[in-house]
Order: C-alpha cells, then structure tokens, then sequence
C-alpha cells in the first residue's frame, strides 16, 4: 500500500523532531533536520527521484547491507552515499518501527554529547516506538 507523501514526510518529521535538540530547516531545497549537523534529508523527488525517500547517515557497513537487504527499500543517494548515509523509501508501506532505528542511529552518530546525554537519559525528547536499546545495524544483523 502506497504511503502519502504528506502522511510520510509528518512521520519522519514528528520522529526528528521528538529528538533533544532537533531542529528542522531547508537545505538545498528539502526539508532537512539538524542537531548541530544534519541528520536527515527528506528526498521529495526534487533530485529526480521517482520516489519519495529520507536520507541519512549510517553506521559502518549498514548502508551496504541494507541495500544487499532489500534494494527496492534502500538505496545509496546521490551526493552523500559516498561517506555512507542510505536513502530509505518511504512512499511504499514502509516499516516505520526501522526508520525511526534508523534516525536514532543518525542523530547519534551527529548530535553533541549534552544531546546524546538528554537522549540517554530520556529528557528532552519521546519516543515514537522504536526500543532506544536497540540499533539498526542490531536488527540488520538479526535479519540477515
């Protein structure tokens, strides 16, 4: 089942946004979220994409092994794949439990260490269903 596109883009950004110190703002044209660095790009077909997609900085060797995964699902973008962030399709019925994983991974490999403590500590921010104890790259393990 197709997703919104509006449905998807208030998901991702209700999960970004529920992050300490998280703050939305265009960059280069998308909706983009930032705690210090960016985290998240939201890919609207605005780079010719036929689908819509956030994008974001991934662990060590995720990128690589969710698109081994399910390439229909993921993707290496353009302009940033090269330094490992992964593109996450989320016009086509997605797993919402693995995409907010998935932006917890990046935000942490990006927030400053009094945001990342705010995280750890449950203040300043809600989860939006994802275990906090659990990762991306600790699910990819578990289903591959």
């Amino acid at each position: 089942m197709d997703t919104a596109p509006d449905d998807a883009i208030a998901r991702v950004r209700e999960i970004c946004l529920a992050l300490p110190g998280a703050t939305e703002r265009c960059s280069h044209g998308s909706a983009s979220f930032f705690a210090g660095k960016q985290f998240v790009s939201i890919d609207d077909h605005h780079h010719g994409a036929e689908h819509l997609a956030f994008w974001c900085p991934a662990p060590p060797g995720a990128q690589e092994a969710l698109v081994a995964r399910d390439p229909a699902r993921f993707f290496r973008p353009p302009y940033v794949g090269h330094r490992g962030w992964v593109g996450v399709r989320i016009d086509d019925d997605p797993d919402w439990d693995e995409a907010e994983l998935l932006i917890r991974d990046a935000y942490r490999q990006i927030a400053p260490k009094r945001l990342l403590a705010q995280l750890d500590a449950g203040t300043g921010a809600t989860t939006t269903g994802a275990d906090s104890a659990d990762s991306a790259p600790d699910r990819i393990a578990r289903t591959t």
